[in-house]
């Protein structure tokens, strides 16, 4: 039975950033957080999670890096896909500098940076994009271009055997024109879901549209397809977090602009059925948000940063933005699918707080760990 099995304060205040799993390492990209000078162009920030100790590390800056060039800038709306021991950002936007189209590597070995020399036919700059890995290829779908003004429903891969980009002419109904939707590959498949659409179409008119239908791109056949699902859908939204586990895929959170409303429920989708199901997870998870990240590592779902309304509605599992203002968070919150004998032990004796007394020193010390290391401010217990 997954549970929800700690929780962290004082990580990155980060919002609208992107991470990779490399090894047992999240690397955390850019993103914003309320109240940072964003006039000034400076080097992307770059945080890593070792998820053994659960201990956050800032990246020093390359402030003297002759290659400076080579270092993206600061930014928010990217996205962030792992290949090999390296980390690729694309995309990505911040207030001064605009939208960006250049493809950097970040050697997670060295922590160096670099900018890969491609070929081929480039995708415009934009933010609110998607991109996940299929075999060897990045897939960049939709987002927002800035210079022509435009939502895009275009497919571009990134070949990263030779860096070639290529634009993909796809058959059947694309999905709509969007941004800050997700993809996820699972198998040889893009499962297109949620985001922001507009009754303009391609165009931006303010009077948006959000989607609750789920799009699967076929890779090996460069089909769109929207399947006849069945069960509990997720409400429309965006700004959400998607990802894989055991086949399925998993929808966290987001937001609603048309209903005003972020989400902290979980939803499962099933590509052999193509059922829908809500998923209960005991324990007591993050509140509502959105612009988060969701990495997986083995059965552990890693949840951080994100924003959400200042003051939570108490009882449910929706949050009220209106007339509110948001809260940017710090905090990391770790679903575990398969938690061991010894983490459910741990939960019991700080939910019920139990008396170990009576117990062996080093099974005491075990049982106890949880609320005696520095780096874990208040694990998960009865009053959240």
């Amino acid at each position: 039975m997954q549970r929800w099995t700690i929780y962290l304060e004082g990580g990155p205040r980060r919002v609208n950033h992107a991470a990779v799993t490399v090894g047992e390492r999240i690397y955390s990209f850019g993103g914003y957080c309320t109240g940072e000078d964003y006039e000034t162009t400076r080097p992307m920030d770059v945080h890593v999670l070792d998820t053994v100790s659960l201990r956050w590390t800032l990246l020093p800056l390359p402030h003297s890096d002759p290659n400076r060039s080579c270092v993206p800038y600061q930014r928010y709306g990217h996205s962030a896909v792992s290949y090999q021991d390296c980390a690729y950002i694309w995309g990505g936007r911040n207030d001064k500098d605009g939208a960006c189209n250049i493809l950097y590597q970040f050697d997670t070995g060295s922590q160096t940076w670099s900018q890969p020399g491609v070929i081929g036919r480039i995708p415009g700059a934009r933010d609110g994009h998607s991109a996940c890995v299929i075999d060897s290829k990045m897939y960049i779908f939709g987002g927002y271009e800035e210079e022509i003004d435009r939502f895009s429903d275009d497919i571009y891969t990134l070949d990263f055997r030779t860096f070639t980009w290529s634009y993909v002419k796809t058959k059947g109904g694309a999905a709509r024109w969007r941004d800050f939707h997700t993809a996820t590959g699972i198998d040889h498949k893009m499962c297109i879901f949620g985001g922001r659409s507009d009754q303009g179409g391609n165009v931006f008119t303010n009077h948006e549209i959000y989607c609750n239908k789920i799009q699967i791109f076929d890779t090996q056949t460069s089909t769109w397809c929207e399947p006849l699902t069945t069960g509990i859908q997720p409400i429309g939204r965006r700004s959400h977090s998607a990802f894989v586990y055991k086949g399925s895929l998993y929808i966290f959170g987001g937001y609603n602009g048309l209903h005003d409303l972020h989400f902290r429920d979980i939803f499962r989708f099933d590509p052999v059925r193509n059922h829908w199901s809500m998923v209960k997870v005991k324990g007591q998870g993050p509140c509502a948000r959105r612009r988060q990240c969701c990495c997986l590592i083995g059965s552990r779902v890693f949840l951080f940063g994100g924003t959400s309304p200042a003051r939570q509605r108490e009882g449910s599992g929706m949050g009220n933005d209106n007339d509110l203002d948001l809260m940017d968070h710090s905090d990391l919150h770790v679903l575990d699918f398969s938690p061991t004998l010894k983490t459910l032990c741990q939960l019991a004796v700080l939910e019920y707080k139990l008396d170990t007394s009576c117990l062996p020193r080093d099974l005491r010390w075990e049982l106890t760990v949880m609320t005696t290391n520095n780096s874990i401010s208040r694990p998960l217990n009865s009053n959240g």
